[in-house]
């Protein structure tokens, strides 16, 4: 059964791999906001503290996870904030086609708005019943279980709304624009005219 679950090219490893970009940042709830800008309803930034964050209704998520360097982790129980409870609290602006899923330090990965509202797509803060460790993206990471693992943003700190669609970090570094791992669209290179950025 959890092999047909496999896409092609995966295998599921021994343990859980961690892979990341850069350091490990530490966590301050005092100065921690989580915001959302871009092409809002409004016009206006939206931004709440970690107390507020942390009072966002919460959901439940069972998903496997796929990394771009071909190992997969079956199973994993996500809890966490809905981008729906986001959507709701900070509506975009109807011509929003895109997202940009900004982390610490500036990282940042653009992902479709079909994607984001996806039924798995989660503001994670636990793992299989207990919050995220460090090095896994604690406190909040998106989880967007049916694409390639670094769509997945660890550290999140802001959702831009995009009318047009942009590279993120490792996108403008030869990733794939959309990183669906059933279509093993890993590079750039294999993309098909409509997939990426005008």
């Amino acid at each position: 059964m959890e092999q047909s679950r496999l896409p092609p090219g995966q295998y599921v490893p021994r343990g859980r791999p961690v892979i990341h970009y850069g350091r490990v940042p530490s966590f301050k709830p005092d100065t921690w906001d989580f915001r959302v800008f871009g092409a809002t309803a409004s016009g206006e930034e939206h931004c709440v503290t970690w107390p507020e964050f942390e009072r966002l209704p919460r959901t439940s998520v069972l998903a496997d996870f796929h990394c771009v360097t071909k190992w997969s982790i079956m199973g994993n129980e996500w809890r966490g904030v809905s981008p729906a409870a986001i959507l709701a609290a900070a509506p975009p602006d109807p011509g929003v086609r895109h997202v940009m899923i900004w982390a610490e330090y500036g990282y940042g990965a653009n992902i479709r708005m079909s994607d984001f509202t996806a039924a798995g797509t989660l503001f994670a803060m636990e793992l299989d019943g207990k919050p995220l460790s460090a090095e896994r993206g604690f406190p909040v990471r998106l989880v967007v279980p049916h694409l390639y693992a670094w769509k997945s943003v660890k550290w999140v700190r802001a959702v831009e709304y995009l009318l047009e669609d942009r590279r993120g970090f490792w996108e403008e570094r030869g990733y794939h624009n959309v990183a669906d791992p059933w279509r093993e669209q890993r590079y750039s290179y294999q993309e098909e005219p409509g997939e990426g950025p005008p």
